[in-house]
């Protein structure tokens, strides 16, 4: 299995900001790609246009607005690949990990609970499969997402955050830029991570597809 990369400083507890890189081995392990064929159902990888350029706001008009008080998430929607699925909190295992959501809720994805809720100033980050044994998971599509695309984010205190994508990246294991993807933000922003890149039928898929977004609006 391959290593889920390295919890930046962007997150709210400095004790995890320091801690070594945590494993998942639930997010991407592809048991349904090895089982029906590996790569016959592959998930889409995000193409290089919707990459770099997007980062910052560089190429995104919606500019960001101020942050939202602390509230904890209770759902995410991205219309544009139809995710319309329930968060659960995540924290870590008692080795280290990341926990991942239970892998036979398919549409069921998670947030890092010990960083920024999503709409607070900072990175908050979520989380989810894109397979299970049964199929394609709440994630499958996010690599088809493109630029300018919208998340929303329903919160506990019966707002609704807004983002906007900046951009969609696969990056391989060896190669993840652990802060550019977790580290703080001056804005709020929002990472929303599954697995991608290649797929090998002896220890999963070997990279993460990230969605990198801000916070444009509210209501």
């Amino acid at each position: 299995m391959r290593r889920f990369p390295r919890l930046g400083s962007g997150v709210r507890d400095p004790a995890t900001a320091a801690m070594a890189a945590v494993t998942v081995f639930a997010l991407c392990s592809g048991v349904w790609l090895l089982r029906d064929g590996a790569g016959t159902h592959a998930p889409p990888q995000p193409t290089a246009a919707q990459a770099r350029a997007g980062l910052d706001g560089r190429s995104v008009e919606r500019p960001a607005v101020p942050p939202l008080p602390p509230s904890p998430p209770d759902r995410i929607r991205i219309p544009a690949i139809g995710v319309n699925a329930p968060l659960t909190g995540l924290g870590l295992t008692k080795t280290g990990s990341l926990d991942v959501p239970p892998a036979a809720e398919k549409n069921l994805a998670g947030w890092y609970e010990a960083g920024m809720t999503p709409g607070e100033r900072g990175t908050a980050i979520v989380a989810g499969h894109v397979d299970n044994a049964d199929g394609p998971a709440v994630f499958y599509d996010l690599g088809a997402l493109a630029r300018g695309s919208t998340i929303e984010v329903d919160r506990r205190d019966g707002g609704v955050a807004v983002f906007t994508v900046d951009a969609v990246e696969v990056y391989a294991a060896k190669d993840f830029p652990d802060e550019r993807v977790y580290g703080p933000a001056p804005r709020p922003e929002l990472r929303v991570i599954t697995c991608g890149g290649t797929y090998s039928r002896g220890t999963g898929y070997q990279g993460n597809v990230v969605v990198f977004a801000h916070l444009t609006g509210s209501r």
